[in-house]
């Protein structure tokens, strides 16, 4: 089955890489246009998923990803045309030089090909994918969880009549409509057809694609997050920005896990923090000492367990960790963090640069919510997915991180000696 899944994805993938930047531009706005003429059949099909998720018992914060609403659908739309109004990387030329012997050689930015995408419960991830690798010239094969199978039919229905109506191929972006997990497996094993996988889940999904998986796996978005309260630090600002980052959207990577607070001004801030935060449903995990110190409030401040800070709580849930230095919080993000998103509050700009050299994630804030790691807010128009690793791309993947690039070598008919 997904043999020839992969067979027309190449060669869709062939077409695809040859279309003109206008005619996929008009293919996305295209589709954003249909994605809310349609919204009444998309939001059904995804009442659908709702209603049988919760019936399965699915948790919170999985619903949350799973629930599309006309204001998530809105903003998908605006995505898909802020995509179309980006720079096509495709045939970009980098690198020109002359050499001695009068060969003329540049890098021009290629797709990556063929990409097949293993997602949990996010529809919109399905519109993502679709509108970046349009716009790239890549090929994609999807995956999502059964959770999202009727979302995802409606939704790859629309891209793929949209892709046949502007003259694309349509079969760029294909649906493996098998919740079997032995689909996966199978995804895993086409290396003659698919060039790169990329999962988009939990770490369980992650480590099953890099353990079974004979193409190169892109892994990340686990995030646990980290803010450190610098001493210097404006306290009033601080707690609005991890009120940002910790409830906003808590059921997502880029959501805050643990604030760090410098002691010097723990006994000021952290209470109005934990009062702040209480206010709209956080708890909080904490050490037993600082809770007794601080005199925190046990109806909302429980003693943090073993595993509390290596936990990605995608939910009103924040670790507190009192430090006594700028080195400790460098070292307890170092021993803790994902390498996803970690920032520092501070006035101080030499605790800034220390922070932002020392500390090794994808993405390092100052002075910002650890909720701006997206593709949409760093300018990328969307994102396939936020790698936490080092080859080939590193935090979120937008059009560039989405190409790879091949050498040209022009002379005049040069014979090497």
């Amino acid at each position: 089955m997904l043999t020839e899944i992969g067979q027309r994805a190449r060669a869709a993938s062939r077409q695809l890489a040859r279309a003109t930047t206008e005619k996929k531009n008009a293919a996305l706005l295209a589709l954003a246009d249909r994605l809310l003429t349609n919204r009444d059949d998309i939001l059904a099909a995804n009442a659908r998923d709702v209603t049988d998720g919760g019936t399965a018992g699915l948790s919170p914060a999985l619903l949350d990803r799973l629930t599309l609403n006309e204001s998530r659908l809105s903003g998908i739309a605006a995505d898909l045309r802020r995509v179309a109004g980006l720079p096509d990387p495709v045939g970009q030329t980098f690198d020109e030089a002359t050499l001695p012997n009068g060969l003329r050689v540049h890098k021009q930015r290629v797709p990556l090909g063929v990409m097949g995408v293993i997602y949990e419960a996010r529809p919109n991830v399905t519109m993502d994918v679709a509108g970046l690798a349009i716009k790239t010239g890549n090929a994609a094969i999807l995956r999502g969880g059964s959770e999202t199978l009727n979302s995802n039919r409606a939704l790859v229905a629309l891209i793929r009549q949209t892709l046949a109506e502007g003259g694309l191929p349509e079969d760029a972006i294909q649906f493996i409509d098998d919740p079997d997990r032995a689909r996966v497996l199978e995804l895993l094993s086409l290396h003659e057809y698919v060039d790169i996988i990329i999962p988009r889940g939990g770490n369980a999904l992650h480590q099953f694609c890099r353990e079974n998986s004979r193409i190169p796996v892109i892994t990340g978005g686990i995030g646990i997050c980290h803010l450190f309260v610098d001493e210097s630090a404006d306290l009033e600002a601080a707690i609005k920005v991890i009120h940002n980052a910790k409830t906003q959207r808590p059921s997502v990577c880029n959501a805050l896990d643990t604030a760090l607070v410098h002691q010097a001004v723990a006994a000021d801030f952290l209470p109005d923090l934990v009062s702040a935060l209480a206010a709209d449903g956080v708890t909080f995990r904490a050490d037993q000492s600082l809770i007794s110190n601080l005199q925190l409030p046990t109806s909302v401040v429980a003693p943090a367990g073993p595993g509390d800070f290596d936990t990605e709580w995608l939910s009103l849930v924040l670790g507190l960790k009192v430090v006594d230095s700028l080195d400790e919080a460098i070292a307890h993000i170092a021993a803790h963090s994902t390498g996803h998103s970690d920032g520092i509050l501070t006035r101080n700009d030499e605790n800034a640069k220390r922070f932002v050299a020392e500390v090794d994630s994808a993405a390092v804030y100052v002075n910002a919510s650890t909720r701006f790691t997206d593709g949409g807010q760093l300018g990328l128009g969307a994102e396939v997915a936020i790698s936490t690793q080092r080859l080939h791309a590193r935090g979120p993947m937008g059009l560039q991180e989405l190409t790879t690039y091949k050498w040209v070598i022009i002379g005049d008919y040069h014979a090497r000696e």
